[in-house]
């Protein structure tokens, strides 16, 4: 059984400890010939607590319901002690008395004979031994065999983790730079989308308006009466425009069935591929000669064949993506409800037919350049 624990045992206090303790007290509290004040036995109290403390593992002072819980706790643990050492000696009792009753109940022949026999049982057991002894031996020299495989196991463990470490580690780097490759490429392919999609034409053809005209590049496209704009700017933007159409189309990879664009500046022009083909000048003049009629027929033959190419275009935008809306709608030489052609026609009207092929242009423009299209 296991003995009572020091914190339990000190709890007693012995008659030579309670001595020792005065006599130490004695030792730590010089004696005075006047009461000492409050602060000294305070720290003579201390002192005493802390010396109890220090030679017990129960921390000082205690108060009486913590002693008694320990002193009944002691009481038990010897309670059980006793019954334990009654135990012991009932059962020595028992030993002596089977000893002495096997003494007693036998001859000398038969102590000689059961003496024999004990050698023998003797003499088999340290045989028994002995060969308990070589096959320990022999289990000893196998578990070193063992221990020696054990060993090689454990550095070709070690050796194999270290290699798979290795093959980690390629592995992460190689990870982490496809990693940065991937994230490379990603921002590389947004720039280049981005840059795809970059409404450079904006730039290129910026379409806005004027008052009552409508603008493409600053370049005015139309008259209106009391505004002189001079022919080589209307011309111009009529350069511009047909450009613009023919970028649009290049870009739809569209072609158009009738007609061939030709932007040549201040001077283009649109070719009539099916049927009578013919040249059509897709700029204006304003000299006086005889030619001039026949020649402003040419120019509205011109913006007529624009206008079907525009409505070709806009149409096979339609046809990719139905939710797409232009305001005006073309039949023939009309947009909305005016006429592109200039003869026979006010310029106000004219006019306004213009700035609406412009702004058609601009919603396939943006159509175009936002990705819409695919």
């Amino acid at each position: 059984m296991v003995s009572p624990t020091r914190s339990k045992r000190s709890s007693v206090t012995s008659p030579r400890a309670t001595s020792s303790l005065n006599v130490e007290r004695q030792a730590t509290e010089p004696e005075h010939p006047n009461p000492a004040p409050l602060t000294h036995h305070l720290r003579s109290t201390l002192r005493l607590f802390n010396l109890l403390s220090s030679r017990t593992d129960i921390d000082h002072p205690l108060c009486d319901e913590c002693t008694q819980i320990i002193l009944a706790s002691l009481q038990r643990q010897l309670d059980e002690t006793k019954k334990e050492r009654d135990g012991y000696i009932a059962f020595e009792k028992e030993v002596r008395k089977e000893r002495d009753r096997d003494v007693q109940g036998l001859s000398k022949e038969e102590m000689e004979k059961k003496i024999d026999k004990l050698g023998d049982e003797e003499r088999a057991a340290v045989e028994q031994l002995k060969a308990a002894e070589r096959d320990k031996e022999k289990l000893e020299e196998e578990l070193r065999a063992l221990e020696a495989e054990e060993m090689a196991l454990e550095e070709e463990e070690a050796e194999f983790w270290r290699a798979h470490n290795e093959h980690l580690l390629a592995a992460d780097q190689q990870a982490a730079q496809l990693a940065g490759l991937r994230a490379a490429y990603a921002a590389d392919s947004a720039t280049l989308e981005r840059l795809e999609r970059a409404n450079v034409y904006n730039d290129a053809f910026c379409i806005g308006h004027d008052g009552v005209f409508g603008t493409i590049n600053g370049l005015r496209l139309g008259r209106v009466p009391g505004v002189p704009v001079e022919w080589a700017e209307i011309n111009a933007a009529w350069g511009q425009t047909i450009l613009l159409l023919y970028t649009i189309a290049r870009k739809l990879d569209y072609t158009f069935e009738n007609y061939r664009l030709i932007p040549m500046g201040t001077f283009s022009r649109i070719d009539k591929t099916a049927g009578d083909k013919a040249t059509y000048e897709l700029y204006g003049s304003g000299d006086l000669h005889l030619g001039r009629l026949l020649h402003n027929r040419r120019f509205d033959i011109a913006m007529v064949a624009f206008l079907d190419c525009l409505k070709h275009l806009i149409d096979h935008v339609k046809s990719q993506d139905q939710t797409v809306e232009f305001p005006h709608q073309i039949v023939k030489d009309r947009i909305g409800d005016v006429s592109v052609k200039m003869q026979f026609n006010q310029e106000d009207h004219w006019t306004r037919a213009l700035r609406h092929v412009l702004l058609a242009l601009k919603i396939l423009l943006k159509w175009t350049t936002n990705g819409s299209n695919g």
